[in-house]
């Protein structure tokens, strides 16, 4: 596929479920997805100001591509591969993170990260973090941005400091297809978000007030979340402004997941199938998660774990400000 066959893509009008049998509603998405990963790699390599299209294109096929996959049932899709999930943040992105925590030039950290930032473990010790930071989580009904929903968000906005705890927290839930009333949230199973949770609310992506609030939120403080590439990833499909602030170098990303790998030692000693660098793991190891309890995959719930599980990562590490000394 080339940029003029994904632009007449995005272009065209699409009535899912109307026309089409269950094989023609996939080949539809196939192209839909091909077209979307071309056009956000096209308008990510151009020259910042000099896109040959506006970023909002992608946010409508988007939504066309939720529409087709919800024609072809969310179920039929579940064990589907994505083509358009982010594994991981980027070796900058990773570095800036570090780079903002330690009050240091970037350029610094990627220097002394050394290549695919294999160092950086060792950078994260060389001087204390501070700052206040916001917390992120959703839950959603698929691993794909743009086959599913954004169901529930949580937010919190933390100081970096020994005895810090999360303020300004906040919840909601969005609004899904009236169609979910009858065959149930996709993903209930492990959100146990079920339709009586978000009849009636506002969607996501129709939520203008939520999306001023997110936007001067992540390009006020840096935004943390956990195996941030999610949260960033369903951000750029769904956020309008989002992928524009981040191009711009407007929104920093911290990955609570990367912190815990770079400096939990025993993540590189627990088996890989045990998941040791999970939020519920590692908040059991820093004790921030009690004996019997369970990481409850509600966004809020979550962000507050992550928060006061860095903290005590942090703590345990002596990298706030002054605790050397001690």
């Amino acid at each position: 596929m080339n940029l003029a066959q994904a632009l007449e893509i995005a272009g065209a009008i699409s009535l899912p479920g109307f026309f089409a049998d269950e094989a023609a509603l996939n080949q539809e998405r196939l192209q839909n997805e091909e077209a979307l990963a071309l056009l956000v790699e096209t308008w990510r390599d151009a020259p910042l100001g000099q896109e040959p299209f506006s970023f909002d294109m992608v946010l409508r096929l988007a939504d066309k591509n939720r529409a087709v996959c919800d024609a072809i049932g969310a179920d039929k899709l579940r064990d589907v591969s994505s083509p358009l999930l982010s594994r991981g943040l980027s070796t900058f992105d990773l570095c800036n993170a570090v780079a903002w925590l330690q009050k240091r030039p970037v350029e610094e950290v990627v220097k002394a990260a050394g290549p695919d930032a294999r160092d950086l473990a060792v950078v994260y010790t060389e001087a204390p973090v501070s700052g206040t930071v916001c917390g992120f989580d959703i839950e959603t009904t698929s691993k794909d941005p743009a086959r599913g929903y954004i169901v529930n968000a949580g937010i919190a906005l933390m100081e970096l400091a020994p005895k810090a705890k999360p303020q300004s927290a906040y919840a909601a839930y969005f609004g899904i297809p009236d169609l979910y009333a009858e065959k149930g949230v996709p993903l209930e199973d492990i959100h146990h978000i079920s339709w009586k949770d978000v009849a009636g609310k506002i969607p996501f992506r129709e939520n203008t007030v939520m999306h001023e609030a997110l936007l001067t939120a992540f390009t006020t403080v840096p935004l943390v979340a956990h195996n941030a590439a999610f949260e960033d990833t369903w951000l750029t499909f769904n956020l309008p402004g989002y992928a524009q602030a981040r191009k711009e170098g407007r929104i920093v990303i911290i990955d609570s997941r990367d912190i815990c790998r770079r400096l939990d030692p025993e993540v590189r000693t627990l088996p890989r199938e045990s998941s040791p660098a999970s939020l519920e793991n590692w908040a059991r190891r820093r004790k921030t998660l009690k004996k019997g309890q369970a990481e409850k995959h509600l966004g809020l719930d979550d962000v507050k774990l992550m928060l006061k599980t860095m903290q005590a990562e942090f703590k345990k590490r002596k990298l706030f400000p002054g605790m050397r000394d001690e």
